[in-house]
């Protein structure tokens, strides 16, 4: 392991935050112990980097926009922070108004994970969620194994639980293939998705499903974003992927102006975009950076929003003898 190695960044809320740094032949990334956060990612030619970050580890103690998070244990928007599971009911703690979004002010996102490498381009974090946490049921065990694959980076994810409960986790880097210097305007997306989620007035999903035909969610055939949004209003909706799809193959693909790729493969059945319109400007960004409105898009591979309370979408529920999994692989070039 002469290459990677574990940095420490001093004590923060009684933990030693730590810093693991990996490298392959075409990738570096630097991965944080709170939040499981991807806080750095860039090709080695040319040193390019990949996604928005901070300089300052200790700047993702207080990181409102979930950058490079692992957002669970539910990602997404859950109406009136509450479900029914069993019979039983059970009342969330709500993070954003009457709603919970990203498993709460206590989610994965923002707590201590263990750390350790497993290789020069490979390193493990673990948490132990307790039971009632954040207000759900039952006791989690997460894996996250982050492994460099020359030009590509695979996150698997891992979750047994003690009981059934809703499990339904989300990488969340905001992308940017050109640096991070300018808006991703002129980025062009392509997903293979069939349909997307209606939402309410608070951004839940309501349970419909429309059709992409007509609407300016369709970047089936590959679109910039300023082409689907030439007011600069934002998108954040959930894509549904077409499930005649081959999950090995890539279900979208981000190019960059100059033509860099980044094709993404999921075992997922929808994925949020995000154009960041709510991402607010901040200071001590990566060296060249900016972050800030529209800087970066999320692409956020995970189970519908909300299903624990729409019982039409497909579950999201773990139990011990179906323990939740997901595989994502970012490949460039």
């Amino acid at each position: 392991m002469s290459n990677a190695q574990i940095v420490d960044h001093g004590l923060h809320q009684g933990h030693m935050l730590k810093e693991a740094r990996l490298h392959s032949a075409g990738l570096s990334v630097s991965l944080l112990n709170f939040g499981a956060v991807t806080r750095d990612l860039r090709l080695l030619q040319g040193n390019r980097p990949l996604i928005l970050g901070f300089e300052d580890p200790a700047a993702y103690l207080s990181n409102p926009g979930y950058l490079g998070v692992i957002a669970g244990r539910v990602a997404g928007r859950i109406k009136d922070a509450r479900f029914a599971l069993d019979g039983q009911s059970y009342q969330l703690d709500a993070n954003e108004g009457d709603t919970l979004l990203h498993g709460g002010a206590q989610g994965l996102s923002h707590v201590f994970w263990e750390l350790e490498l497993l290789s020069d381009a490979s390193a493990r974090l673990r948490y132990h969620s307790p039971e009632g946490e954040a207000g759900f049921p039952g006791a989690v065990d997460v894996s996250l194994i982050v492994t460099l694959e020359g030009l590509a980076i695979v996150y698997d994810m891992r979750a047994d639980v003690s009981a059934p409960t809703p499990i339904s986790l989300a990488q969340h880097n905001y992308y940017n293939l050109a640096g991070g210097a300018q808006p991703i305007r002129d980025h062009r997306l392509q997903v293979d998705a069939s349909s997307f989620l209606v939402l309410d007035n608070a951004n839940v999903p309501t349970g419909e499903i429309a059709a992409l035909d007509g609407s300016h969610h369709d970047f089936r055939l590959g679109r910039s974003f300023s082409d689907v949004d030439p007011e600069h209003r934002g998108s954040d909706v959930a894509l549904v992927f077409n499930t005649c799809r081959d999950p090995q193959l890539p279900v979208a693909t981000l190019t960059a102006p100059d033509g860099l790729q980044m094709r993404i493969v999921s075992d997922q059945p929808c994925a949020q975009v995000y154009t960041a319109a709510a991402l607010p400007p901040q200071s001590g960004a990566l060296s060249g950076q900016q972050i800030g409105p529209a800087i970066g898009v999320c692409f956020e591979p995970q189970g519908f929003p909300n299903a624990v309370n729409l019982p039409q979408f497909p579950s999201v529920i773990a139990t011990p003898d179906q323990p939740y999994r997901q595989r994502l692989r970012l490949e460039f070039g």
